[in-house]
């Protein structure tokens, strides 16, 4: 293990941690915001110690893709009762009228509290600049300098009625870049024709690159086969140079492509280097609606764009919200769901979808590598799992959520009291698992 000298009095050391990868226990020496040193029982003395007890622990969540001016607005004005993905967007018109900047920077801050004690400490969030006045940007522009001592929060300037289809959306959506939002977005499948949709992405593509921003849109978020605007997407990733500052979000239409034009698809979608971020929870919940049997599950070809060498990062979207009543920030129950969803129940998927809300999410937002490693950011999480696919089992507890040294949120390990004559009196549900090593692949 690489290690800085000279430690000194350290500010905190995690001890026995079990990490991805590494055999043993080991101790996480920390000096500030960063990493000193990584090792087994590293003789150093600390303001603060936490013992892992064998516990993994792993880089924080990340959430590539969320709606936060419309999170916890579940009722208002009214409920979708369709559940369809199109009733959840005539909603959000009746609702953005009646947006208050005081009522979403509230709800924002609200959902921000969850995700912290969730351990998701980076979120990229669309937020809707169809019509004017930017409620939405300058709430979240505020709530982005308020959260930033503990999430990277990352904007994204989002014509949800469509960069075409509604008046002024382009310049609202230069507005908005202007007054810092990070990241351009779009909806291509949602313009008046499949033309204009291939004219949006061309457009947004350039405004990315002009600026020198990142891309990150909605693309073809529907059960239509000819919805395909993704390889324009593709196409312009690759003619403007912009590799893995773009991302294609949802992409659900691919489950419905025929495997033909799938398999021209995706390797124009690798060569280009863009990301890919299928939202399981959103996805598998409003597509498929207009199917009677069989139905389709509506999430996109994860694994086949996997094999490919595509970046793929699972994404939340929604919670409780005019699209989907449910929700709970927790990037584990997304995780669970893409295993069941996909389905991929290999170790090593299982293991990947672990991945898939940490490492790769932090790649799709074009953040620093979050790699546990001396010399690196001290942000950090303590799972009551011994390893990534029993974190995704169980949905396990977050014991401790730590970001650039700094310890933001404890919980209680999760044990069960039993009352039962000749059985242990405490359960914890990790002790009833077959032990990793013993597992074959």
């Amino acid at each position: 293990m690489v290690k800085i000298t000279g430690l000194g009095m350290l500010d905190l050391i995690v001890r026995n941690a079990r990490l991805v990868g590494v055999q043993g226990p080991m101790d996480i020496a920390i000096k500030g915001e960063v990493i000193a040193e990584i090792g087994p029982a590293i003789e150093a003395k600390a303001h603060e110690e936490i013992d892992a007890a064998g516990q993994l622990v792993s880089p924080p969540f990340v959430d590539p893709h969320f709606h936060m001016d419309a999170t916890l607005s579940l009722g208002l004005p009214r409920l979708n009762v369709s559940g369809t993905l199109l009733e959840g967007i005539a909603l959000w018109g009746e609702l953005k009228p009646l947006l208050t900047l005081e009522a979403v920077i509230e709800r924002a801050l609200r959902y921000c509290d969850l995700a912290v004690s969730q351990g998701l400490l980076a979120i990229r969030s669309h937020v809707d600049v169809s019509t004017a006045p930017l409620v939405g940007v300058e709430a979240l522009l505020e709530v982005r300098k308020q959260v930033a001592p503990y999430i990277d929060l990352q904007l994204v300037a989002f014509p949800q009625d469509g960069l075409y289809r509604a008046e002024g959306a382009e310049e609202n959506l230069l507005r908005a870049l202007d007054l810092g939002v990070d990241v351009v977005g779009g909806i291509p499948h949602f313009e008046r024709t499949m033309a204009d949709g291939a004219r949006s992405v061309t457009r947004l593509a350039e405004i990315a690159a002009e600026r020198g921003l990142m891309l990150d849109l909605h693309c073809d978020e529907s059960d239509d086969p000819m919805s395909r605007h993704v390889e324009t997407l593709a196409y312009e990733t690759k003619r403007l140079g912009l590799g893995g500052r773009v991302t294609g979000s949802h992409v659900t239409a691919m489950h419905s492509y025929d495997n033909y034009y799938a398999t021209k698809l995706i390797p124009l979608i690798a060569e280009s280097g863009m990301n890919i971020v299928p939202n399981p929870l959103i996805n598998i919940t409003l597509q498929g609606r207009s199917d009677t049997y069989p139905r389709r599950r509506g999430l996109t070809r994860v694994q086949e764009l996997r094999a490919a060498g595509v970046n793929v990062a699972f994404g939340q979207d929604c919670t409780m919200d005019p699209w989907y009543p449910l929700g709970s920030a927790d990037m584990l129950e997304v995780a669970h769901m893409g295993v069941h969803a996909v389905p991929m129940t290999s170790r090593e998927a299982m293991a990947w979808a672990f991945t898939s809300v940490t490492m790769n999410g932090a790649q799709a937002m074009g953040l620093p590598d979050p790699t546990l490693r001396a010399g690196g950011p001290a942000s950090m999480l303590l799972l009551q799992a011994r390893d990534p696919i029993e974190a995704v089992r169980l949905k396990a507890t977050r014991l401790a959520v730590i970001r650039k040294g700094k310890v933001l949120s404890r919980t209680a390990p999760r044990v069960a009291a039993l009352s039962l004559p000749g059985r242990p009196d405490m359960v914890n549900p990790a002790a009833y698992a077959p032990k990793a090593e013993d597992i074959t692949k």
